[in-house]
């Protein structure tokens, strides 16, 4: 077996784990980052709306400051956020957007003169300054009370991943692809690198590092339907739980994004409707609006994509061969606004669909997006309960989402997290000295390729795992979705268990040799099933709605018993649920918990209240 030495280990090459990296490798630092796929392939390269940061350049975010972008953060995670990270996150934005100006991301750009402008559906003017001309420009998105978004047409992660991708290079970052890790190399108490598999060969190599870095990317593929790529299938939030001592956070908090598209279930971005797209129900009629008269299609993705349920509910959806959906209409922003600005969308509709949005109107439904759980970090990035593991991006939860993240603020997370973790790691490692046990390495490697050798023998079973998989997502589609009940997730938390018990015994209907993509899943699929329990047990046992969590037999946010974290454990391999245990969501409160002026609720406060 092939060892490889690192200064820093960071699994995954999106924009979280290349700009820890860059960080690293910029203090002097040997890192290498693993990806399952070429790193200007990861998933990051996807998103398309645009980056939240304070800028205040357009004039449409005149008057905006990393106060109010704080504030809307803060209610936009329904006061489930940590605040300390949240406060974090504003204040570095503004820096982290001009460092990537400085590296070469080609954002757009404030124009001066009159811009034409949609809002609700309808179209104003308003005066760019000349003073402003050439600055970041933004565009609207939900849940923000200016306009911050900062954006490269709609294709802003694939900009900013290649000019990353670059600056690795750049800095001498090594990025070996077609790599997966199944294992972390650790004592129970420090963390000493990971045991990978080469997608190219089969063949194991062991990648020991004095500090390790998971920046996977999330874990939607364990829904049948989700805008994810497919390499977001949380194999490696599966290897962190089987850890016994580290802690998945919030993992009952699953965005759902109102847009994607039926029947892919391709993202259409949020920048639609921040540029005046309107949503439009079986009739062609706007409906938004009635629910949220002040921010209409931009409420909070949690809130929109809770009320298109409820409206196709009501027997408003279109009907379809591949179930109900709800109408997209971009048509009034004209030809040169679509495929200029949206020319993402505009291409994904032509080719996937055959469908003209300049024209005609987009398919679309509420669909598993993002999750705001993961592995559970301090405000350094540090992992609980390893030594020298650490965590960024959408594979953590840092936590600065809560229970609802808003569009734009993820993908300005990858950055401004890595950056600060990536700083974190080299002080972290600035003192640190560690022996590697390499009995721990060795035991480690044996332990995995007795898995692989007990699939491809049969001597666990013969489970399809393809079949396993399924049953998986059909339980969390049907029990843990947008709307949740006590009955619902009862039965899809049974359903899951039982679903575990196959998936430790699965087995392969191929050889298993080589490069082996059933092998892959085979080796995934245990953890997959664990991680769909503990979104399902989570939501099972917080019992009230909040943000994304939204349980219909408890439609109340409940401040008094509830404003907590969940962390969930697998503590014995063989159990067939998480523990669970819960910590305070935020130390601090800069902003007391309070409505967040839009999404129809109830609030049960401390002191036993009942607001609307």
């Amino acid at each position: 077996m092939q060892t490889i030495y690192k200064d820093v280990l960071i699994i995954g090459a999106g924009l979280a784990g290349e700009r820890a990296a860059a960080e690293a490798a910029g203090a002097g630092l040997s890192a290498v980052c693993l990806s399952i796929v070429p790193a200007r392939r990861s998933h990051s390269a996807a998103a398309m709306g645009g980056m939240q940061a304070a800028l205040a350049n357009s004039i449409m975010g005149e008057g905006d400051s990393t106060d109010v972008h704080f504030s809307d953060t803060v209610k936009g995670s329904d006061w489930g956020c940590d605040q300390e990270v949240a406060r974090l996150f504003a204040d570095t934005a503004p820096i982290e957007m001009r460092r990537l100006c400085d590296w070469g991301v080609p954002w757009n750009r404030v124009v001066p003169g009159k811009s034409k402008y949609f809002k609700g559906g309808k179209q104003f003017d308003k005066e760019e300054k000349e003073e402003k001309r050439g600055l970041i420009t933004a565009r609207n998105f939900g849940g923000t009370a200016k306009w911050r978004t900062c954006y490269v047409s709609d294709g802003t992660g694939h900009s900013v991943l290649y000019t990353m991708d670059n600056r690795c290079a750049q800095l001498g970052v090594e990025v070996h692809d077609k790599v997966e890790a199944i294992a972390l190399i650790q004592d129970g108490e420090t963390c000493y690198g990971a045991i990978a598999r080469s997608l190219r060969t089969g063949e194991l190599v062991a990648y020991i590092a004095k500090a390790t870095m998971v920046a996977s990317g999330g874990f939607g593929k364990i829904y049948k339907a989700s805008t994810n790529a497919v390499i977001c299938d949380g194999g490696v939030h599966g290897a962190v739980l089987d850890t016994g001592v580290v802690p998945l956070g919030n993992m009952e908090a699953v965005q759902f994004h109102p847009t994607g598209i039926v029947p892919t279930d391709i993202l259409v971005t949020e920048g639609c409707r921040g540029d005046g797209g309107t949503l439009l129900d079986v009739n062609e009629e706007r409906f938004m609006h009635i629910y949220e008269p002040e921010k209409a299609e931009l409420a909070s993705r949690d809130v929109v994509a809770r009320w298109m349920t409820h409206h196709m509910r009501e027997g408003k959806g279109v009907p379809s061969p591949y179930g109900e959906h709800l109408w997209l209409d971009i048509r009034h922003l004209g030809e040169k606004h679509i495929t200029g600005k949206l020319r993402e969308v505009y291409e994904i509709c032509t080719s996937f669909l055959g469908v003209d949005p300049i024209h005609q109107l987009i398919p679309v439904r509420p669909t598993q997006h993002y999750s705001m759980g993961g592995v559970r970090t301090n405000k350094d990035g540090a992992a609980y309960g390893l030594k020298g593991l650490f965590s960024a991006g959408e594979s953590a939860c840092w936590d600065m989402h809560g229970f609802n993240r808003l569009g734009g603020n993820s993908l300005a997370e990858t950055v401004v997290a890595g950056g600060i973790v990536g700083h974190k790691i080299v002080e972290f490692l600035e003192n640190y000295e560690c022996s590697i046990p390499t009995a721990v390495i060795s035991s480690t490697a044996a332990k995995q390729q007795q898995r692989i050798d007990d699939i491809i023998s049969g001597a666990n079973g013969k489970e399809n795992v393809y079949r396993v998989r399924e049953a998986m997502q059909d339980a969390l589609d049907k029990g843990a979705h947008v709307f949740r009940t006590e009955e619902g997730l009862t039965k899809c938390v049974e359903t899951l268990q039982e679903t575990l018990q196959r998936a430790r015994k699965v087995g392969l209907q191929t050889d298993g040799y080589g490069a082996s993509p059933e092998l892959s899943a085979a080796l995934k699929i245990e953890g997959q099933v664990k991680l769909a329990l503990c979104v399902a047990y989570g939501a099972l046992q917080r019992k009230e709605s909040r943000g994304s969590h939204n349980r219909e037999d408890y439609p109340a946010r409940n401040d008094r018993d509830w404003l907590t974290r969940t962390l969930a454990y697998w503590k014995n391999p063989d159990d067939d649920l998480p523990t669970l245990e819960y910590e305070d969501a935020t130390p601090s409160y800069e902003i007391p918990p309070g409505d967040r002026g839009y999404g129809k609720m109830q609030i049960i406060s401390a002191d036993s209240k009942e607001e609307s």
